[in-house]
């Protein structure tokens, strides 16, 4: 068994540390989604974080605990886009030297914001999983840090930063809801919340297309992920790794798989009623909603929206299809 090793404290050291770097963002009421679901939804808005993504604060923790020697070799990382545009913005800032990995399928959109803070770009995969196993072999060779977008203690403190302004902006939440594909965000922000208020249940969300943290709970082992299906949710797929799948065992309530057509009309409805850009990814925290109503009825719940990073086309053809 792995030890747990990232603590309250963590989290709590992890906000003074990234403070300077990154926002702390919106919690705000979704008056539609409150009369749909019946109960007092709030958006926490990570999509308007720095990046378009919730990603720098893991990145940023991280970053500002390398040593010396791995500052000067540089570092590494695989992406299926916003983990790799926060290491790029913060490999700028912090000047570092950065390559980041990433699928062929890679959104255009999160392509160019990596390219647009300078980072190297390594083009390689047909998937996630491809891109980290070349993206690991080059550190390997090169000597260079390899910078886990999940798997990582100081990326899993910065990310739980975000439960820590949940309970700050609302104590009296029910519920928190997390989008989950590698599970360093869940990890993080279940920490957080569940030393401070055990009595909140926390639900992580996954794609049916990409279900391996579901499937590795269900088995009670981590299991190989089988090939996704095709998503508007690509951040969701992946790997998760032994830390990941611990933590979340431990600290989350339950795992909820959603479709991908829930995941379609959560972006439109987002889009729609309240003027929020959100990819696929950053929609799955609200989906749960949109398939089961009756689970949340009466209880007050926040659903954490992860990013914004969607391509046009994409976005632009979910909105004509669902309006």
């Amino acid at each position: 068994m792995v030890m747990l090793v990232v603590s309250l404290e963590d989290i709590e050291n992890a906000r003074k540390t990234i403070v300077p770097f990154i926002k702390s963002t919106p919690l705000v009421q979704s008056q539609f989604l409150t009369t749909f679901c019946g109960c007092p939804l709030f958006l926490k808005l990570e999509n308007l974080q720095i990046t378009c993504s919730f990603k720098p604060r893991g990145v940023f923790n991280k970053l500002l605990h390398l040593d010396v020697e791995e500052q000067t070799k540089g570092i590494i990382t695989a992406s299926a886009g916003n983990h790799g545009q926060a290491v790029a913005y913060a490999a700028q800032k912090l000047n570092y030297y950065a390559r980041v990995v990433v699928p062929k399928p890679t959104p255009q959109v999160k392509i160019d914001g990596i390219r647009k803070f300078g980072a190297d770009l390594v083009i390689f995969g047909k998937n996630y999983d491809e891109a980290e196993k070349k993206a690991k072999e080059l550190a390997r060779k090169d000597g260079c840090a390899y910078i886990s977008p999940y798997n990582d203690e100081k990326i899993i403190a910065g990310h739980g930063t975000i439960g820590l302004e949940i309970l700050e902006t609302l104590p009296e939440v029910d519920v928190v809801m997390v989008p989950l594909g590698g599970g360093g965000l869940l990890s993080g922000i279940s920490i957080a919340i569940k030393n401070k208020r055990p009595s909140i249940q926390v639900i992580g969300v996954q794609s049916r297309s990409s279900p391996v943290m579901y499937e590795s709970l269900k088995a009670g082992k981590i299991v190989a992920p089988e090939k996704a299906g095709k998503s508007v949710a690509e951040g969701l797929s992946g790997n998760i790794g032994p830390l990941t799948f611990e933590i979340v065992k431990k600290h989350v309530d339950l795992v909820l798989l959603v479709k991908e057509k829930t995941l379609r009309t959560t972006v439109y409805l987002l889009w729609a009623h309240d003027k929020q850009v959100v990819e696929g990814s950053g929609a799955a925290a609200v989906a749960p909603i949109i398939e089961n109503k009756p689970l949340f009825k009466d209880k007050r719940v926040v659903s954490v929206v992860t990013g914004g990073n969607i391509d046009r086309d994409l976005f632009e053809s979910i909105v004509a299809s669902e309006s």
